[in-house]
C-alpha cells in the first residue's frame, strides 16, 4: 500500500475518568498466568457487546469502533492517530497545498489544542493568532478533554462562516476571544524576494510544491539581482513553519550542501534505518546562508535547520525550534481511512536528536512583541524638514549625481530602518548575512 511519510507537528493525547456503580465483572480474575493478547480481545468483545445491549442509548457501532482505533493509537504518542476517511482525505489533499480551514497547525498540550504556527497570509493569521497560543474554547464549547481530531472537527466548517475561538496567551491576564471567517487555504509554499542585495526564501510548509518553487525562487532572484556575483548571500526563513514531507525536507538542505549525511532515521529494528545524504551542486554557490526560526519551527523545518547548522552550512538565528523529532507514515486502511503511525525517530548529522530539545539558534534573537495601533499610528506621523520648505535655498555644495546618491543611500538606510520595526528577527539576520559576506570578500 502506498504511505505517506510525514514530519508534521499535530497529534492528541487526552483520558477522561469517571466513577460508576459495578454491575458485575466481565471476566474471572485469573491470577495464575498473563493474559494472552486473544484473551484480552475476547474482553474488548465483551465490553462492545455490553456497551451495544446496555448503554444508556443507542449507539452507532462504527462510532465505537472507530474510538476504540484512535484511542489505542492516541495512547502511544500526541503524533500517532487513526483518520476517518474524510480526514485522510483531507489530509491528502493538504500535501497538495490546497484546502478549506483556519490556516493553523496545531497540537495538544494539556488538554487544550495548543497552536504550532499559523500558517502565512491565512485567516487565522491575519486574525493575529500566534505560535504558542493556547485554543480553550470554540464557539463558547470547550476543548478540554476532548482529542485533537475532535477539537479539529469543531473547527470546521463552510468556507466564509465566522467560527468564535477564545484564546489563552503567555503574557495575557485573561483569555480573549478571537473572530476568523473561514476560507480556503491555498498554500504558497516559498515566497522569494530581494531586499538589497539579499535573497529572502521564505518557506511556509513542506508539501509537494516546496522544492520546485524553492529552486524557482533562487533563479528568479538571481535573476533579478544581475547575477549570483551581485548577490551578498540568502536567508532560509523557516519561522512558524509546522513541517510536513520529510522528502521535501531532504531536497531543501541538498539544495544548499554540496556532500554529506543530511538526516538519518532509527525505527524500533536498528536494521531498518534510513540515511539520506546530500548530492552535488549547491543552488546558493557557496554565499553565506541565514536560518531564521523560532518556536513554530517544527520536524521538517527542525531537519533543515539542524542539517546546514551541523554541517556549518547556515548560521541559524532566532529562537529554539518546535523540538519534533519523529517521524509519522501514514497507512492507507480499508474503508478509505488511514492510520498515522510514529515509525522512527530522526537525527541530524551529528547524530543528535532533537526531540523535545529543538533546534537551538547560534544566535539568539527575539522578536519584540507586536505594538498597538495606537503607537504606531505616533510613529507614522508626517515629519517636515527644510527640504519641504517652500522657497528654500538649494545646496550648491554637491552635483547633481552627488545628491541623487546620499538619497539612494538615505532610502535604503530607511528601508532598513523600517524592516527593524516590521520584522526585527529578519532584519537581525540580514545584518548577519552582510557581515559574513564582508568577511568572505576579505
Amino acid at each position: 500500500m502506498k504511505k505517506f511519510v510525514m514530519a508534521a507537528a499535530g497529534g492528541a493525547l487526552a483520558s477522561v475518568l469517571a466513577t460508576t456503580q459495578f454491575v458485575g465483572p466481565l471476566l474471572a480474575q485469573e491470577t495464575s498466568r498473563p493474559s494472552t493478547v486473544y484473551e484480552q480481545l475476547d474482553l474488548f468483545g465483551d465490553i462492545f457487546e455490553r456497551i451495544r445491549a446496555q448503554y444508556v442509548e443507542e449507539v452507532d457501532e462504527s462510532d465505537l469502533i472507530e474510538a476504540a482505533i484512535n484511542g489505542m493509537l492516541t495512547s502511544l504518542d500526541p503524533h500517532s492517530g487513526y483518520l476517518p476517511p474524510q480526514d485522510a482525505a483531507d489530509m491528502r489533499v493538504q500535501t497538495r497545498g490546497e484546502f478549506g480551514g483556519l490556516g493553523i497547525e496545531v497540537t495538544q498540550e494539556d488538554g487544550f489544542v495548543k497552536v504550532v504556527s499559523p500558517i502565512d497570509d491565512t485567516p487565522a493569521d491575519e486574525a493575529g493568532i500566534e505560535a504558542g497560543d493556547f485554543i480553550t474554547h470554540v464557539d463558547g464549547t470547550s476543548v478540554l478533554g476532548l482529542t485533537l481530531d475532535e477539537a479539529v472537527g469543531m473547527m470546521r466548517g463552510p468556507v466564509g462562516s465566522e467560527i468564535i475561538i477564545t484564546v489563552a496567551r503567555e503574557g495575557e491576564d485573561e483569555p480573549f476571544d478571537v473572530s476568523i471567517i473561514r476560507d480556503t487555504i491555498k498554500l504558497t509554499a516559498v515566497r522569494s524576494r530581494l531586499e538589497g542585495t539579499t535573497v529572502v526564501l521564505r518557506v511556509t510548509t513542506f508539501n509537494d510544491q516546496t522544492s520546485p518553487n524553492l529552486y524557482s525562487g533562487i533563479e528568479e532572484q538571481v535573476a533579478e539581482a544581475g547575477g549570483i556575483e551581485n548577490v551578498d548571500g540568502f536567508i532560509l526563513d523557516l519561522r512558524n513553519n509546522p513541517g510536513g514531507l520529510l522528502t521535501e525536507a531532504i531536497k531543501v538542505s541538498d539544495a544548499f550542501l554540496e556532500a554529506g549525511e543530511i538526516v538519518s532515521t532509527r525505527g524500533r529494528n536498528p536494521a531498518d534505518g534510513d540515511r539520506f545524504n546530500a548530492t552535488a551542486g549547491d543552488l546558493a554557490e557557496g554565499k553565506p546562508l541565514v536560518v531564521l526560526i523560532n518556536g513554530g519551527s517544527a520536524s521538517a523545518s527542525e531537519i533543515v535547520a539542524g542539517a546546514l547548522q551541523d554541517h556549518r552550512r547556515a548560521i541559524v538565528v532566532g529562537t529554539k525550534s518546535f523540538g519534533k523529532g519523529s517521524v509519522q507514515t501514514v497507512m492507507p486502511l480499508r474503508g478509505d481511512g488511514a492510520m498515522r503511525l510514529t515509525t522512527a525517530r530522526y537525527y541530524t548529522p551529528s547524530g543528535r536528536s532533537i526531540q523535545a530539545l529543538g533546534v537551538s539558534p547560534d544566535i539568539v534573537v527575539q522578536q519584540p512583541p507586536r505594538r498597538p495601533e495606537s503607537e504606531e499610528e505616533e510613529d507614522n506621523r508626517i515629519s517636515r524638514s527644510e527640504a519641504d520648505l517652500r522657497g528654500r535655498l538649494d545646496n550648491d555644495s554637491l552635483t547633481e549625481d552627488e545628491i541623487r546618491q546620499i538619497e539612494e543611500d538615505r532610502a535604503k538606510a530607511e528601508a532598513a530602518a523600517q524592516l527593524r520595526e516590521d520584522d526585527y528577527q529578519l532584519a537581525y539576520a540580514i545584518d548577519v548575512l552582510k557581515g559574513l559576506a564582508a568577511l568572505a570578500g576579505k
